[in-house]
């Protein structure tokens, strides 16, 4: 509890102490009026001075100004100790929503912790503490126990374990060891490191995760535009009907002013819009900050309240469905053995550091004999030729594609039935054998899918520049509803365009990926997804939501928070107003006294606030959603 709610709070409790008294001694004693001003001035003395102060600034029409008019009114037609209720209760809905809005701002606020105060930096040998925005990308750094990482970088001397939870939500610690990347706002744990800087501090994660939080509430959401216009349309307009109230009836029936004037205090009273005003920006924000527990960073309300429309979600294939890293997934030998093929295979390709050349090598898992290789020549977009000596004699192979086996009138005696990157592999134009080398899925992927589908995500759609052939074998492992190959990242914003015009009306379309070839059609979908620990630059700043765990399940997390939270902004609408309306009727027509004004009031907007917090406790339920889900190869 912050200082200024403990003073509130003592505030409240003289109030209520005088508010006792002055009902005690109501109808003893001439004095009974004292006792009810302490208490009416000691829980709300400052409303009338913001009210006066707002009134000076054009600000006429809001919560202050309709609590002091109606209090005053109170007052004047001797209803002091309802005025003095009326204030009191109406401060301790206020100091209900100043302790909600604390209470949801401290997830960001444990975000912005992240944020790091300098950088020991390494000039001439030695260590100098400085601004991160000094250290330029190329410089060393020196990160200690317990300190934050200040900026991005690669580690090139020690190992350690880092505590990543602010930045992805996850608790385990995370160990690194030379040459592993490590990003700005992750703790160390243990280890002294020697970082390499590879980013200026504006363009490291932590910078951009600040940015993506400070920006966040400057984007609402249409149901808090709605809130804003509402309020503004509605104040003065139950002020008019408040002020005709009090002088038409009195004018038309000759008398009666104080009952109609108390019951025009009541109306105002009753018409104050705090429930809406709090109670709605608190449940998008307590949404916001139950994302960003969970490694979600949303930029703003509006991409939450889409995000629980989603009905088809596109994704990329490499980098989000699968991991992008090849692995050896099959060794198929038409003559010797599969150790020899893969041996011959790595020999081959021992100069070329290609992704599938250096899956091979992993696959070989032994040290290669450079000597042994008398030359090695890559013939581009084809393969590799390469002369070997080895301890079974010299070897004139060629290792590639089908075109360098075509090129070489090699014939293919053995198709492989499995998707995947072929390598063929032939000597003095006989056929040896092939290498299949696959992507993988990654591991969270058929949960996610899995979950996807039970949160009614409608469609689930895979785009690619990878072989069609490819992209379907795939789309059909993992139960996609379709896959579209061989699509540039142009051609990828037209598919998307082009599935826009398909969904239905009211629903939204998400597109997941994480390249800087992705940016374009993350720009274009109706919401983008991107993979924020992985993902490039490009990528992140088009997106919308960024999961900054690399987990394609994120996003079932995402959907039911996202769907909780509207589900409690709908609920609080529909409350506050149906209530309030309920209530401004029997106040006009004299069947609610100003004790039913303060509960339409005061009661209302500590129940929508109470339930706006609700969007903050989110707990994961995915498990069983995602019973009997495994992982898979491509």
């Amino acid at each position: 509890m912050t200082k200024k709610q403990k003073t509130m709070v003592v505030r409240l409790a003289v109030s209520a102490v005088f508010l006792i008294a002055g009902a005690l001694m109501e109808g003893k004693t001439a004095y009974a009026w004292i006792p009810f001003v302490i208490s009416y001035l000691s829980a709300g003395y400052d409303i009338p001075l913001k009210a006066v102060r707002n009134i000076s600034h054009g600000q006429v029409f809001d919560e202050n100004f309709l609590m002091t008019v109606a209090t005053f009114g109170a007052i004047g037609c001797g209803a002091l100790e309802e005025a003095v209720a009326v204030m009191l209760f109406y401060q301790v809905g206020e100091l209900f929503s100043d302790y909600a809005v604390n209470k949801s701002r401290k997830s960001i606020t444990e975000l912005m912790d992240i944020n790091p105060e300098y950088a020991n930096l390494v000039r001439d040998g030695k260590e100098e503490k400085v601004d991160p925005y000094e250290v330029e990308i190329g410089d060393t750094i020196v990160v200690k126990p317990g300190e934050k990482v200040p900026l991005d970088g690669v580690i090139i001397k020690g190992n350690s374990s880092l505590d990543t939870k602010a930045l992805t939500g996850e608790s385990m610690p995370v160990e690194v060891k030379d040459h592993d990347p490590i990003i700005s706002g992750s703790i160390n744990l243990n280890g002294v490191l020697e970082v390499r800087v590879t980013k200026l501090f504006d363009d490291s994660t932590v910078a951009k995760i600040l940015e993506l939080v400070e920006n966040a509430s400057s984007r609402k959401a249409k149901a808090e535009n709605f809130i804003t216009k509402f309020a503004r349309v509605y104040t003065p307009v139950v002020v008019c009907l408040a002020l005709a109230l009090a002088i038409i009836p009195p004018l038309l029936l000759a008398g009666n002013w104080g009952i109609w004037i108390y019951r025009a205090c009541s109306f105002l009273v009753v018409s104050c819009p705090c429930a809406l005003v709090i109670s709605v920006p608190l449940s998008f924000f307590g949404g916001l900050g139950a994302a960003s527990k969970q490694g979600i960073l949303m930029k703003g309300s509006n991409y939450l309240e889409a995000v629980a429309s989603l009905d088809t979600v596109v994704f990329d294939k490499t980098g989000t469905l699968t991991t992008g890293k090849f692995q050896v997934t099959r060794v198929k030998p038409v003559e010797g053995t599969k150790d020899e093929l893969l041996e011959l295979a790595a020999y081959g390709e021992f100069h070329s550091n290609h992704p599938i050349a250096l899956s091979v090598k992993d696959a070989y898992g032994k040290s290669v004999e450079e000597s042994r290789i008398i030359t090695a020549e890559e013939i581009a977009g084809h393969g590799i030729h390469a002369v070997l000596d080895l301890e079974n004699g010299r070897k004139d192979l060629f290792i590639g594609n089908e075109r360098l086996m075509k090129a070489q009138g090699i014939t293919i005696t053995d198709v492989p039935e499995i998707m995947g990157t072929s390598l063929y592999i032939a000597e003095g134009g006989v056929f040896l054998g092939s290498i299949i080398i696959s992507d993988t899925v990654r591991e969270d992927v058929p949960e996610a899918l899995h979950g996807l589908r039970r949160a009614g995500v409608r469609r689930l759609i895979m785009l690619t520049g990878d072989k069609p052939e490819v992209g379907r074998a795939v789309a059909d492992r993992l139960s996609l509803d379709e896959a579209y190959g061989g699509l540039l990242p142009g051609d990828k914003v037209g598919k998307v365009e082009e599935l826009l015009t398909t969904k239905p009306e009211g629903s939204t379309l998400g597109f997941v990926g994480d390249g800087i070839n992705d940016a374009p059609v993350l720009a274009r979908a109706d919401i983008g997804i991107a993979m924020g620990g992985i993902g490039s630059d490009a990528a992140v700043e088009a997106a919308d939501v960024v999961i900054m765990t690399d987990e394609p399940s994120k996003l079932v997390d995402a959907i039911v928070i996202a769907r909780k939270t509207m589900r409690i902004v709908k609920q609080n609408i529909i409350f506050a107003i149906g209530v309030k309306v309920l209530v401004l009727i029997l106040t006009a027509l004299g069947f609610a006294t100003m004790w039913a004004a303060v509960f339409a009031d005061v009661g209302v907007s500590v129940l929508a606030i109470l339930n706006a917090i609700r969007a903050l406790n989110y707990k994961k339920a995915r498990e069983k959603a995602f019973e009997g889900s495994a992982g898979t190869e491509v």
